[in-house]
């Protein structure tokens, strides 16, 4: 006879519970795949290596009063996430003085932007396209409440705060080799071998788009022969 608690294929039944969980995990895994395409310009996201919905990521910032920026930050997602209201948590690492980010803690206001999250228009690149956005608006509407200092400082003082918002773009350059345990969006400070393969590099390719793992190997092989 047939143990009705068991499949023959794969043992014990999976419960409810359990099969609602896998599908989660499999929205996640489907996310971050679209991300690695459809991510927002200068948005980097790289998963953890222990937990599934823990990421480490980084914004680089090209225009408006926080040029040149290198801030990192990391995204945790409830065990539930993908229902309605699961809010995905980010925090930046880095310095962030804007009036979307909790200055003490450094907690992006998720929740501000978006009251109801809905997970059938709601996803990772939805987030993220909200974490750059912040960096480039250039007046802040009634929803910028996590740093009401800040808010109100770009208003009625709009040469301090881009003063602060300068010390704190500096502040995120210094700290950009400081790396969080465990991080695996890490940055590491040049080495002489960095230098000289750049250099390589520069002078045997033209163009960038065409080098591969291979044309690399070719090169470095041909110079240590010279």
């Amino acid at each position: 006879m047939v143990n009705p608690t068991r499949s023959p294929m794969t043992g014990p039944l999976a419960s409810e519970e359990e099969r609602e969980q896998a599908l989660r995990d499999y929205k996640v895994t489907i996310e971050y795949k679209h991300l690695k395409q459809h991510a927002p310009g200068g948005v980097y996201l790289v998963p953890s290596t222990e937990n599934l919905r823990h990421f480490y990521g980084v914004i680089f910032v090209r225009r408006g009063p926080f040029t040149n920026g290198i801030f990192k930050f990391q995204i945790r997602l409830p065990e539930s996430y993908n229902a309605i209201n699961t809010h995905p948590s980010i925090i930046f690492d880095s310095y962030v003085y804007n009036p979307h980010v909790d200055e003490s803690t450094g907690k992006l206001d998720v929740s501000a932007a978006y009251p109801r999250w809905d997970p059938h228009r709601h996803y990772l690149v939805t987030v993220l396209t909200f974490l750059k956005k912040i960096f480039y608006v250039k007046s802040f509407g009634p929803d910028a409440t996590a740093n009401l200092e800040a808010k109100e400082l770009s208003r009625s003082n709009p040469e301090e705060y881009r003063k602060k918002v300068e010390n704190c773009v500096r502040e995120s350059q210094r700290a950009i080799y400081v790396n969080e345990l465990g991080c695996t969006a890490q940055f590491k400070e040049e080495e002489l071998s960095h230098q000289v393969l750049r250099d390589l590099l520069k002078q045997q390719i033209s163009d960038p788009s065409q080098v591969n793992k291979q044309i690399v190997l070719n090169i470095v092989d041909k110079a240590s022969k010279v």
